[in-house]
């Protein structure tokens, strides 16, 4: 099935809602504490209005969830088969503390699997994009794009991790895998923790702590497209089905895992 958008549109738009949030960083931003408790800035704000703006002239008939306007309706929502799904500014705490880990993540779900996504980092001047079946590629400035693969696994096994949460579960899986393999622990923000796995930079992205259903799904399709997967702690792939709220349940994001590292991690 093709995509219902030209892909060089959709990067467009995510290096501009990039560019747009690009002057609130390390400027000190006037920060708001939305109801849960996340932090919200102008910076998100804008890439949102561009962002919304931008896929709605694009495929008019396909809705938007957005974290920055998701009080969409369960009632509504559940109908939907097909949707963006959308963080203008994933890692916000990154942007705030002034790091360059802080991505643009815009996907496309359809019957509530991650069909396609595109990635922005644009404090570095990169994207990425991709999806299962349709490959993976990397594109720094306006440089040619190149294609990326994740890699098989390596000792020392690379566990990406996150800069700002973890877990007793996850703490103890690390423990596991300390029995079989070498371990080095590299901390990395916001969505990019799996475009490391993408371009074969690491190994494993274990999520033992909480995430919401934009925080993920963009980089998912780049990671599947690269040759990766994004697993649920059955072993069924990560997936995205409508429901009342938009917490993600623990996952286990890999590179290309062998069947001994499979069973490891989901034993």
């Amino acid at each position: 099935m093709s995509l219902p958008f030209a892909i060089e549109q959709l990067c467009q738009l995510t290096r501009e809602a990039g560019l747009i949030a690009l002057p609130w960083w390390r400027r000190d931003p006037d920060v708001i504490t939305k109801a849960d408790d996340s932090p919200v800035t102008a910076a998100d704000l804008a890439a949102n209005r561009h962002i919304v703006s931008g896929l709605t002239a694009l495929t008019p008939d396909i809705p938007i969830l957005s974290e920055e306007g998701a009080e969409v309706p369960y009632g509504e929502r559940r109908h939907w088969d097909r949707f963006w799904l959308v963080d203008p500014l994933d890692g916000t705490k990154e942007f705030i503390a002034g790091t360059d880990e802080f991505t643009v993540n815009i996907a496309l779900i359809e019957h509530g699997q991650v069909r396609f996504g595109a990635v922005g980092v644009p404090a570095r001047d990169q994207l990425y994009w991709g999806g299962a079946g349709l490959g993976a590629w990397r594109q720094t400035g306006r440089q040619p794009a190149e294609p990326i693969h994740s890699r098989s696994p390596a000792s020392p096994l690379c566990v990406v991790a996150s800069r700002r949460h973890s877990s007793p579960d996850q703490e103890a899986l690390l423990d596991r895998l300390k029995g079989r393999h070498d371990i080095e622990l590299t901390a990395v923000g916001s969505s990019l923790k799996f475009c490391v796995l993408a371009e074969g930079g690491a190994d494993l992205y274990p999520r033992f702590a909480p995430t919401s259903q934009w925080d993920t799904a963009a980089a998912q399709a780049v990671l599947e497209g690269a040759g990766g997967q994004v697993l649920r702690l059955d072993g069924r792939r990560f997936d995205y089905p409508q429901r009342n709220d938009w917490l993600n349940p623990y996952f286990l994001a890999v590179g290309k895992a062998d069947g001994a590292l499979r069973d490891l991690l989901l034993s």
